[in-house]
């Protein structure tokens, strides 16, 4: 979503929007089992900031209106560096 590049599923993330009383707030779903619509983008603080910077959430999830970030925020930055893999390498 964030920098628009293709990986393979098992390298996204999966987000999820969560309905509560406030509004729709964006939650991470490693295990990819969480119910409803989902979006995919790299693990990556970097990625995630330019998918805020264009707004990608709130088209991808389908949400009128720009959905809170702070939950999915605090988990990339616990998250520890993923290395890179070029295309077509195996892990």
């Amino acid at each position: 979503m964030g920098c628009r590049q293709r990986a393979p599923a098992s390298e996204l993330l999966r987000i999820v929007a969560i309905d509560d009383e406030a509004g729709y707030g964006l939650r991470p779903d490693p295990a990819r089992r969480l119910p409803g619509r989902g979006a995919n983008m790299h693990p990556d603080p970097a990625c995630f900031a330019q998918a805020v910077r264009r707004r990608a959430f709130g088209r991808a999830l389908r949400l009128a209106g720009a959905p809170d970030d702070g939950a999915l925020a605090e988990y990339l930055t616990r998250q520890p560096p993923r290395p890179a893999t070029r295309s077509g390498e195996v892990r």
